[in-house]
């Protein structure tokens, strides 16, 4: 067995360099370190803030129509049962009427064209949190177009209040699906007596329930967790240590969190995942990409059929360009799990290895 570490940790040395590494390789690192019961695990991979280029204002999309944008980090996306990212902005092709911000200085607006979801599935995501604060960026033209074209595609979704959560089936397991966000038309983070109920309804009638909730201060000066309820530009954007508590008290067995466009600390309370934060995953544009803000984890997570925590794989990435998501082989936002970890809630019952492999202790 160690001998089978040692070779796992040389191999991820090398995984920068995806041109030299055949995808099959780099995708078994994922399971090599910790071994499961293959008939009673399920693998959940978790990404954060997705924003594929945006054609508002004009000149923001990516090369060759943002089709090459995914690819250097798909054959990690593909590698699970279920794969998760947070949809930041809306797809929308035509104008629609933009928001109006009170300080143009802090307002952006994001809106992919329609076929630009497409790319979500052939990179190889399954469930998509459109609770954020850029899915009213086109008011209700852009929500009803978004969801529009995410229900011509096999992708689940949630976090309007027209659609708060969703369960279905995949290869036996029936999951269930919930999303939360401080923002307008989204089912609301501080609300926590509500997100507890839909949480609780889930739990009745699914085998693995999965909760995501866009919340917390944005920004490199925010990395840490409070405890309390974090401000930004004067809006509540909840409790996330709080909140992710409480929905796993309801009946939740992975939570992920993102919107504070930095990477986070994770958690493992009563032996269910926490990721407080998933940072930007891939944020074309119209993004700060510089230092921490540009780097991101891809988090697979492995639970039982119960949703109880076996193990997590911390697969780090950065944005290189305008934001093009690339492997990092200086592993910094691994480093940056494990130094918050540690400071944050130094308590957490895991252990976080220099393989990305997190552990219960």
């Amino acid at each position: 067995m160690s001998l089978l570490v040692l070779m796992g940790c040389q191999q991820e040395e090398n995984i920068g360099n995806i041109k030299t590494i055949p995808a099959a390789s780099v995708v078994s690192l994922a399971t090599d370190h910790v071994r499961h019961n293959p008939a009673d695990t399920i693998s959940v991979i978790g990404v954060g803030d997705i924003m594929l280029g945006t054609n508002f204002p004009a000149g923001f999309l990516p090369p060759n129509d943002g089709r090459d944008l995914l690819k250097p980090v798909q054959h990690w996306l593909q590698d699970a049962d279920l794969t998760f990212g947070n949809l930041e902005g809306v797809i929308l092709t035509g104008e629609g009427q933009m928001k109006k911000c009170s300080n143009p200085a802090l307002c952006y607006a994001f809106k992919s064209p329609d076929h630009y979801i497409e790319y979500f599935v052939e990179a190889g995501f399954d469930l998509l949190s459109i609770a954020n604060n850029h899915v009213g960026d086109f008011g209700d033209i852009g929500r009803q177009n978004t969801v529009r074209q995410l229900e011509k595609t096999p992708l689940k979704f949630a976090g309007l209040l027209s659609h708060p959560s969703t369960s279905f089936e995949q290869d036996g397991v029936k999951y269930g699906f919930a999303a939360f966000s401080p923002n307008n038309g989204t089912v609301n983070i501080n609300d926590i007596p509500n997100a507890k109920r839909i949480v609780a309804a889930l739990a009745e009638k699914n085998d693995v329930v999965i909760v995501s909730f866009h919340g917390g201060a944005e920004g490199a000066r925010k990395r840490n967790i409070t405890r309390e309820n974090e401000l930004f530009v004067g809006e509540n954007r909840g409790n996330p240590y709080a909140f992710a508590r409480a929905v796993i008290d309801a009946g939740a067995d992975i939570v992920f969190g993102h919107g504070p466009h930095v990477t986070r600390a994770v958690d493992l309370y009563k032996n269910r995942f926490i990721a407080y934060s998933l940072g930007n995953f891939a944020t074309y544009g119209r993004f700060n990409l510089k230092g921490v803000s540009g780097m991101a984890p891809i988090i697979k997570v492995f639970v039982n059929k119960k949703g109880e925590f076996l193990s997590a794989r911390v697969f780090s990435i950065k944005q290189i360009g305008e934001g093009e998501p690339v492997p990092d082989p200086d592993h910094g936002a691994l480093r940056e799990i494990q130094t918050l970890t540690q400071q944050d809630i130094p308590e957490a019952p895991i252990q976080i290895g220099d393989d990305g492999v997190i552990r219960k202790n």
